[in-house]
């Protein structure tokens, strides 16, 4: 039986460590998993949010989504 004690610590948690232990959960997740894939920098009162050039998971088109890269088939 848990009590109100056995949450507390989930509450003490900063975004970053619940970030962390929400992507590391899953039983075949690895740190990697759980790595940062955007940077965020304010430059003259702009936010500039940049991929990670080494994110696992990128934006992108979805599959079947045709680019100006790829040639159609038509």
């Amino acid at each position: 039986m848990s009590t109100p004690d056995d949450t507390n610590h989930v509450d003490e948690m900063s975004s970053a460590e619940k970030r962390h232990d929400q992507l590391t959960a899953a039983p075949d997740a690895t740190e990697a998993d759980a790595a940062p894939r955007i940077e965020v920098s304010e430059h003259d009162g702009n936010t500039r949010i940049d991929i990670v050039p080494d994110a696992a998971v990128r934006p992108g088109p979805g599959p079947g989504v045709e680019t100006d890269d790829e040639p159609s088939a038509e």
